[in-house]
């Protein structure tokens, strides 16, 4: 029937057939057939079969230039229009697939088949044939959409194109709404297959069989016929129209591995098997489920994005290679070995992921999602050990990302270990919004708490964090998909780290400044820290929250009492060079309040502390010298109630008079230290 539509040359006959059926029916068998037969008639033009989790094979990156390169091979005259479309487009190989077919297939074919030599062969012979096989398979589901609708676009506007698209796949949703219209020609395999086909099958597998195996051939000498006309009729009841379903309980029966028992003896056992491919897979599972390995090696088979083989097994999952063939060796049935360790071991079907990542289908032998977090930092090991020439770091290089990629659902799992610990946000929210990594002991100081602490909640976290075995190793974090995770609000939700907490990083920044100035901690790497990256939190937070906010979050930032004058003189510096420093990316649309707000932290600031000589000596001096020289001249129009300028008024008055007790105080204490001295600096001069 597909090689009499093919063959057509009805000027009315569709362009697209589609071949539609359940898992292993035959499409792809079928694809093949056809695809040899019209290769060997000159007819091909190219195929593509689709294959999951095989690289390449399963997404469209290299799809339209594959089928530009068959193109040109089995019609040389559309070469010269496929170079000339390169030539003239230099970025087209890097463009999308709408492009990519529309200008290397498509408009190449079209223009070699006005050729004299085409259009004989066309008349004669009949059309030309592109052979899709799988699509339902390949990974990038809206390229998939965009080649169906460019297809039926191109066959729209050029009817007479004597070019045909044979396509294979499951049905689903994507691929069912497009190719279901009047351009499509559909065919369900079901309604092609019959008990005979499945019958003939089973009694040529069976005859080649009995010619090669002694053990068969003995029995029937002494028992007669195997299996007997019932078992085979049975047999073939049971499996229904599945092909791969026939030729798994095949291998099953037949498997060479099994030293246990006989196919004799296996037989009866898939008769009582239910019809369907799981309790299959289930039971041949089961014959390796106890050895060393089996469920991470399993896991890895069903999650690897790009089959490997078993040298790249072992090596990704840092064991031998004989400890992963012990375990594959016996499940033959339904995963291809190849002859030698370096090809890679592929599954008999897709169906066998299907059962394997369906933990309602595969029960124990489930290969769970959190195991891509096992498979990502197994690549990212390998990958710090800048081993290079394997066929893992190949691996790597090409998917090592997919794994991390899928590791975002995860997080919040991973999370949620340490999210009751005491400083858990904290922790988190400053790990995530460093500038620069510090090690355990310059998070606990940058935070106040001990280094314990923070090691009690990065504790549980090494999977995603790094936390070194040196003490001075900064802790950092092991993929940049966990940093924009906690950044975006709508993916970590009650652990989104907000742009806010930059204002909480630049007051523990300043106050460690400050204590460093006052002479209370020594120098350490977090000292540094803190003198470099202050300012950058404290514009960061200005540049992601409104001015109201801004406002509130200072009013709000928690603080011991013991600090009050350190939070105050932080307020009043921070609020002054948003005024008037020359930094500044922005300016307050609130100037009055900014400046009021600004003058009031000021006086409680001189309020606070009774010590003169910290006020006068240290901070003042410390703030003139490191940020009067960044002012730029601002100068703002303002309209004030009287009121506001009263409050204002009292608050100057207030630090007028908190500055001259000071003066007084410090003058009394530096007399008495030059009459200990003998200085012969009078207390005027001081107070001057």
């Amino acid at each position: 029937m597909i090689v009499a539509w093919v063959n057509s040359t009805l000027l009315w006959n569709t362009h697209v057939l589609w071949l539609y059926g359940f898992v292993g029916c035959g499409k792809s068998a079928i694809a093949l057939a056809i695809s040899l037969k019209f290769e060997r008639r000159k007819r091909l033009v190219g195929s593509f079969f689709f294959f999951r989790n095989t690289g390449d094979r399963s997404r469209m990156t290299r799809f339209a230039t594959t089928l530009a390169c068959q193109l040109a091979a089995a019609i040389p005259e559309a070469a010269p229009f496929i170079k000339k479309a390169v030539k003239e487009e230099p970025g087209l190989l890097q463009s999308s697939l709408v492009a990519q077919l529309r200008r290397l297939v498509y408009e190449p074919f079209k223009e070699a088949a006005k050729r004299v030599r085409l259009l004989k062969m066309f008349l004669l012979e009949g059309p030309f044939l592109i052979v899709i096989d799988g699509l339902d398979e390949c990974e990038d589901r809206k390229d998939v959409v965009s080649f169906i609708d460019e297809m039926l676009e191109f066959f729209k506007k050029h009817p007479l194109v004597p070019l045909r698209f044979f396509i294979t796949s499951r049905v689903e949703q994507h691929i069912q709404g497009r190719l279901k219209n009047d351009q499509v020609r559909l065919e369900n395999l079901i309604n092609h297959c019959s008990r005979d086909d499945i019958d003939t099958f089973m009694r040529t597998c069976f005859e080649a069989e009995k010619k090669r195996n002694p053990v068969i051939n003995a029995y029937i000498q002494k028992y007669g016929e195997w299996p007997t006309k019932k078992d085979k009729d049975q047999l073939v009841d049971h499996i229904g129209g599945s092909f791969i379903f026939a030729s798994a309980l095949f291998k099953y029966i037949i498997d060479p591995t099994d030293n246990q028992s006989t196919p004799m003896d296996r037989l009866p056992h898939t008769l009582n098997m239910n019809p369907g491919l799981d309790t299959l897979y289930a039971r041949t599972l089961s014959r390796s489920q106890d050895l060393p390995h089996f469920s991470n090696i399993i896991s890895t088979f069903a999650l690897l994005f790009e089959p490997l083989p078993i040298v790249g097994i072992a090596e990704l999952l840092g064991i031998e290679s004989f400890e992963v063939i012990q375990v594959l060796v016996n499940l033959q049935a339904i995963i291809h070995i190849p002859g030698t360790d370096d090809l890679p071991v592929t599954m008999c079907h897709t169906s066998l992921r299907d059962f394997l990542t369906a933990e309602s289908l595969s029960g124990c032998f489930f290969a769970p999602p959190s195991f891509h977090l096992y498979l990502a930092n197994c690549c990212y090991s390998l990958k710090e050990g800048k081993k290079s020439g394997t066929v893992v770091t190949s691996y790597i290089t090409g998917h090592f990302e997919e794994h991390v990629q899928a590791l975002h659902p995860l997080y919040p799992h991973i999370l949620a270990e340490s999210q009751d610990i005491p400083f858990f946000s904290d922790i988190i929210s400053t790990i995530t919004l460093l500038s620069e990594p510090l090690p355990i002991a310059g998070i606990a100081i940058l935070l106040g708490i001990e280094a314990f602490e923070v090691s009690q909640v990065l504790a549980s976290l090494q999977a995603i964090i790094n936390l070194g075995t040196d003490e001075d190793k900064p802790v950092t974090m092991r993929y940049t998909s966990l940093h924009n995770f906690l950044t975006t609000k709508a993916q970590s939700g009650v652990y989104f780290v907000s742009p806010a907490y930059h204002l909480k990083l630049s007051y523990h920044c300043f106050i460690i400044n400050l204590e460093h100035q006052l002479n209370t901690i020594p120098l350490l790497p977090v000292t540094e820290y803190s003198k470099q990256h202050r300012e950058h939190h404290w514009i960061q937070f200005l540049n992601t929250i409104s001015e109201q906010s801004i406002f509130t979050e200072l009013e709000q930032l928690p603080h011991l009492p013991s600090q009050n004058a350190s939070y105050h003189l932080f307020s009043f510096i921070h609020i002054f060079f948003w005024l008037f420093g020359g930094n500044s990316t922005h300016r307050p649309q609130q100037v009055w309040y900014a400046l009021s707000k600004c003058v009031e932290s000021l006086a409680v600031t001189w309020e606070c502390d009774p010590a003169p000589d910290r006020w006068l000596w240290k901070n003042l001096n410390w703030f003139a010298q490191s940020r009067i020289n960044d002012m730029n001249e601002q100068v703002y129009s303002l309209k004030v109630h009287q009121e506001e300028v009263m409050t204002f008024h009292h608050n100057v008055e207030r630090i007028g008079k908190a500055i001259q007790e000071k003066v007084v105080m410090a003058s009394f204490a530096f007399e008495h230290s030059i009459q200990l001295r003998g200085s012969p600096y009078s207390v005027a001069a001081v107070s001057q």
